[in-house]
Formats: C-alpha cells, structure tokens, sequence
C-alpha cells in the first residue's frame, strides 16, 4: 500500500510540473528564451529536448550534491553556488559527448546548449526540489515533467506565433506584446489542470 501510495505522489508531481505547476508559465522562469526561440517549431522542439534532458539529470545530480556534500557538511547556504557550477559542468560535458559522438547531433543542438546553461528554470527547478523536500525519484520526476511542461509551452507557443505570420495583428502588439499574451491565455489554460488529481 506504501508503495503505491508513493507511486501515485510521483504521478503527481510529475504531473503537476507539466501543467499546474509549468515552471515556465506558472513562475515565468526561463521566458527568455522562451520568447527568443519560439519563433519556429523546430527550433523550439529541439531547445524543448535538450531542456528535458538537462532539466532531469541536473536534479538528480544536485540531489546527490545537497543531500551527499553540502548537508552532511553543513554548507547548505552554498547550494546556489553549487548547484550553477553542476549544471555548467553537466551542460558542458553533454557538449563534450555530443562533439566527439555525435556530431550531427551536436551540429544541431549545439547552439541551444549555452542557451540552456543561463536557463533559470534549470535551477529554479534544483531550488524548488530542496525546498519541497523530494525524495531522489521524487526530484527525478520533478526535472523531467518541469523540461516536458517547458517544452510543451514553448512548442505550442512556436506553433501559435507560426500561424499569427498570417494574421493581421495590430502594430501596437505585434513582437513581445501579443506573445507575452499568449503566454498569458496560455498560463491560464494550463492552471486549468488544477484539481485533476486531487481525488487520488
């Protein structure tokens, strides 16, 4: 019964990370890229990729961090420190695999990965895991459905802007003012989610 009782939390929170909680449209982090690459779907797909990927390696990695170094330490108040020196180094490796491997790959991501790097949803994520307390798998699910939310948000919001080139939009809106709308009226649309789960 315990176990199950555990499973169902991480549903949960993986769920609600994608949608209620969208890291991007319910605490706005990571809205800099979020409006500078959502102009096409397949660029917004590819930086939506490479987000999961970091977003869910870089939590279990400052999990390990915080919980394994700085607590039994004592050097919690170092974790801001520490947790951007883990995910630069991981991002940085990820370039390095990825150059020597893969270079196709690396060709086409290569360009979103430093954008990643000063991504603040990457660490607002790492942030909002210690101060939930999560539990390792806990926190893995949590980076893994915040980089699916993120990348939802922006792959929709790319799809949004792709069909407004079409449309007639007053001047005073168009660029940031009509995106930041959507963004809005898209915020709204995933809060919506709100209470799905909240029978389990």
């Amino acid at each position: 019964m315990t176990n199950s009782n555990e499973f169902i939390n991480i549903v949960i929170i993986c769920f609600s990370s994608i949608f209620t909680g969208n890291i991007l449209l319910s605490y706005f982090l990571g809205m800099c890229p979020f409006i500078a690459v959502s102009k096409e779907v397949k660029t917004a797909f590819g930086l939506g990729m490479a987000v999961v990927f970091v977003l869910t390696f870089t939590c279990l990695l400052n999990w390990l961090t915080y919980h394994y170094i700085l607590i039994p330490f004592q050097l919690e108040f170092f974790r801001f420190i520490m947790f951007i020196i883990t995910i630069a180094a991981f991002v940085q490796f990820v370039e390095m695999v990825l150059e020597r491997y893969s270079p196709l790959l690396y060709t086409n991501l290569g360009i979103f990965l430093p954008l990643i790097t000063v991504n603040c949803a990457i660490l607002g994520a790492s942030l909002f895991m210690v101060i939930r307390d999560y539990s390792l798998v806990g926190s893995v699910a949590y980076g893994f459905g915040s980089g699916v939310g993120w990348m939802l948000a922006i792959v929709s919001m790319a799809g949004i802007r792709k069909r407004l080139v079409i449309n007639k939009i007053p001047k005073g809106l168009q660029g940031p003012g009509i995106t930041l709308i959507i963004a809005g009226m898209m915020a709204l649309a995933f809060i919506g989610f709100t209470g799905v789960l909240q029978g389990q």
